[in-house]
């Protein structure tokens, strides 16, 4: 709807940030209880911290110049790089591993006589981690937004502050890679009463 409408004001309350297998299907369907909508292969990141999450969409253009004009020409859309960014706040099997890069079953237990003691080693260089990353959040009752990425990867991290004041984070930058000819990049679902008159 054109004009003014605090209505379409979007706050996101609360929300989440999940993790799949490439090739995870996107939630359409939005029951009475929205956590049941994603299946089995999504996980749950769990708590991130008060900022949220920071939803960026940068596109690089550059510009064809001529000899005849001093303004260019027109432009040629030479990169676009879509990211999510936020912090974790649960050390498990799940964030650990994607902010590293692995997966759970890089956690190895201790043995009979070392219950209770996990190993995760390090790689030594960059692996290629690819996933499919969702977020969710809502607006009240009335309002979800889900977007999902169905092929990224972890491409920065931010540095782990261990302090006796502050919670430690795993804070990680997420960005969007191509699935290929005429496959979205991302793709938006929304349960919201804005959209009715589309």
């Amino acid at each position: 709807m054109a004009g003014n409408s605090a209505s379409e004001i979007r706050v996101a309350g609360t929300g989440r940030v999940l993790v799949a297998p490439l090739g995870a299907a996107l939630p359409t369907t939005f029951s009475a209880t929205p956590s049941t909508d994603w299946d089995s292969s999504w996980v749950d990141l769990g708590y991130t911290t008060t900022d949220g999450v920071t939803f960026s969409k940068k596109d690089k253009l550059d510009p064809v110049e001529t000899w005849q004009s001093i303004s260019p020409a027109r432009f040629v859309y030479s990169d676009r790089d879509l990211t999510l960014k936020f912090s974790m706040l649960q050390f498990n099997e799940d964030t650990l591993p994607f902010f590293m890069g692995g997966s759970k079953t890089d956690i190895v237990p201790g043995g009979a006589d070392n219950q209770g003691v996990f190993t995760f080693d390090v790689p030594d260089g960059p692996t290629f981690d690819e996933r499919a990353l969702g977020l969710e959040f809502t607006d009240g009752k009335d309002v979800t937004y889900r977007f999902v990425i169905p092929r990224g990867q972890v491409t920065a991290t931010d540095d782990i502050k261990l302090a006796r004041k502050a919670a430690a984070s795993l804070g990680v930058t997420f960005t969007a890679l191509s699935s290929g000819d005429g496959e979205p990049l991302a793709t938006f679902v929304m349960k919201d009463p804005a959209y009715a008159t589309a």
